[in-house]
């Protein structure tokens, strides 16, 4: 990769990217490395796309094929914004073009660069807690109350497996878009206190002021730094908790309603009817159709062309579901509290947010997840599991013959993958050859294969008609599935594993002294937004 070819595609300066974040002008600033790198520094509205997976998620995420896409690497001279914007054009693309200078540009030009990842939404839920001043109780506090067996309810606002992988004692799970809708069915008396938690900060905080905003009449706090600040603080978490909490009734149901329509609206919501969705949905506007319940719920029956996106994950995640800065949303519950609710923060956070009304019962024709939407795979040599077993008996003496390169994403290669594989990362095929045994023939398998037949194509390309290149069909479920066994741990890496960063906040067996730093990290986020500038976010 040379200079002339990054120059043979359009660019656009910090200067000008920064014009267009200001103005609301649809654009995805996209960071095409992966996600530790990312992590360690990007711009607020980055949004990480790895080059490894631009066919694979690219359709899902920018649907306007005609959106401005400002792509970056590390500096000018690196070749995986290059390679991504060949791709992205290859996709149908049309409107391509690199970030000048890269992110050494960015930085050179003064730009602000944050860390971690979800930047927008945690940076967004320090400002809440700091113009609302959020109300909050210490671990110690909260611990006090459980052991004094005092009038208090612990809601958990993070995914289910979230919970059940650590929570706090006597904690039940009720995910973020769910607490206007189920708390009061677990709190039914005003004076019993709610105290509402999630890993770190982000979660707590937009929990507890959502039913602060909604006007629910208990005692609410968010517990200060979640289960990292009760690790801190000495305390036990419990683990596998299956807890949630009961459906609302009818009058709950009404009176969450009203209030969701009421926070709604002083956000800037607007409903807008089923009847207009279609013209609304095929205007020249990026539109984000979203359905903000349970994953459940959503396979049980929802609108077409609606992706799940339950709605506290949506508000933690918002630049994962939509990358494309100044789109718009449009989202649908069945009972008008969770879209409302959760179209509230959205609208908080800069962007045009429309709830869906009036939609009726038998619209809900979709079942099941959501069909993949990425082009046609590649048409690459395949080898079954039992051919593969196979050749792998026949290499027995003769490591020359055969190499198996697995691109799963890495802590699906660490739980099991076929035994005598190399990890690699996609976009790093060509260092990964560097590292493994060279062969005759190679054969590229991931989870599922469908990752694995993309590279399978970029390896060829690699080495040429002169080496024999296969996919395992079906990949490392079809091995398994034939009762082959897998291989555990971490090793043969021909990459180091940075296609995903590890959370200080995931699991228990994270150092206490990186819990203490990501919280700190999180203090400083409300004046890391002042300095940018870029972020719209206006809090009621």
């Amino acid at each position: 990769m040379t200079y002339i070819e990054v120059a043979t595609f359009p660019s656009l300066s910090f200067e000008e990217v920064r014009a267009r974040l200001l103005g609301r002008q649809e654009t995805a600033l996209l960071d095409v490395r992966e996600e530790d790198p990312f992590a360690q520094e990007h711009p607020l509205w980055a949004a990480n796309l790895p080059l490894s997976r631009i066919e694979l998620d690219a359709f899902r995420r920018i649907p306007r094929r005609d959106t401005v896409l400002v792509l970056y690497g590390r500096h000018a001279g690196e070749d995986l914004a290059p390679q991504a914007a060949r791709k992205f054009i290859a996709l149908g693309y049309t409107a391509v073009h690199l970030l000048e200078g890269g992110l050494e540009g960015w930085r050179t030009a003064g730009g602000e660069l944050f860390r971690d990842v979800n930047v927008p939404s945690k940076s967004f839920g320090e400002l809440v807690e700091h113009e609302r001043h959020t109300p909050s109780l210490s671990a110690e506090e909260v611990s006090r109350l459980i052991a004094d067996k005092a009038d208090v309810v612990v809601v958990d606002a993070r995914r289910f497996d979230e919970y059940r992988t650590m929570s706090i004692p006597t904690a039940t799970s009720v995910p973020g878009a769910e607490l206007v809708l189920r708390v009061r069915e677990l709190a039914p008396d005003p004076a019993t206190r709610v105290v509402v938690n999630c890993a770190g900060r982000t979660r707590s905080i937009i929990g507890t002021q959502s039913l602060v905003n909604a006007g629910l009449p208990n005692p609410v706090a968010a517990l200060r730094n979640g289960t990292i600040g009760w690790l801190l603080a000495g305390q036990e978490l419990d683990r596998g908790a299956e807890r949630r909490p009961p459906e609302p009734t009818a009058a709950t149901r009404a009176a969450a309603r009203e209030d969701a329509r009421a926070v709604a609206a002083r956000a800037g919501v607007q409903p807008l009817p089923y009847s207009a969705l279609a013209d609304f949905a095929s205007a020249a506007r990026t539109t984000y159709l979203l359905d903000v319940r349970t994953p459940e719920e959503y396979e049980a029956g929802h609108l077409p062309g609606f992706l799940s996106a339950p709605g506290g994950q949506l508000v933690q995640e918002t630049d994962h579901h939509a990358p494309v800065r100044g789109a718009r949303f449009v989202l649908f519950d069945t009972d008008d509290v969770r879209a409302p609710m959760t179209g509230s923060w959205l609208a908080q956070m800069g962007w045009e947010v429309h709830f869906l009304e009036g939609v009726p019962a038998e619209a809900l024709t979709a079942i099941g997840a959501a069909p993949p939407n990425r082009p046609a795979m590649p048409e690459v040599p395949l080898v079954t599991a039992a051919a593969l077993v196979q050749a792998l008996d026949a290499a027995q003496g003769d490591p020359g013959s055969l190499q198996i390169i697995d691109v799963s994403p890495g802590v699906d290669y660490l739980r099991g993958h076929v035994p005598g594989s190399w990890f690699a990362i996609r976009a790093q095929l060509a260092d990964a050859l560097k590292t493994l045994p060279s062969a005759r023939r190679y054969v590229v398998t991931c989870g599922t294969g469908i990752l694995a037949r993309f590279a399978t194509a970029d390896l060829a390309e690699i080495l040429g008609p002169s080496v024999d290149v296969a996919a395992l069909d079906g990949g490392n479920a079809a091995w398994h599935a034939a009762d082959h066994a897998l291989e555990q741990g971490e090793i043969h890496l021909a990459v180091p594993r940075t296609d995903r960063y590890r959370r200080p906040y995931e699991g228990t067996e994270a150092p206490r002294s990186a819990m203490q730093a990501y919280l700190d990290w999180e203090f400083g986020l409300v004046a890391q937004l002042a300095r940018d500038g870029t972020h719209h976010f206006r809090v009621v």
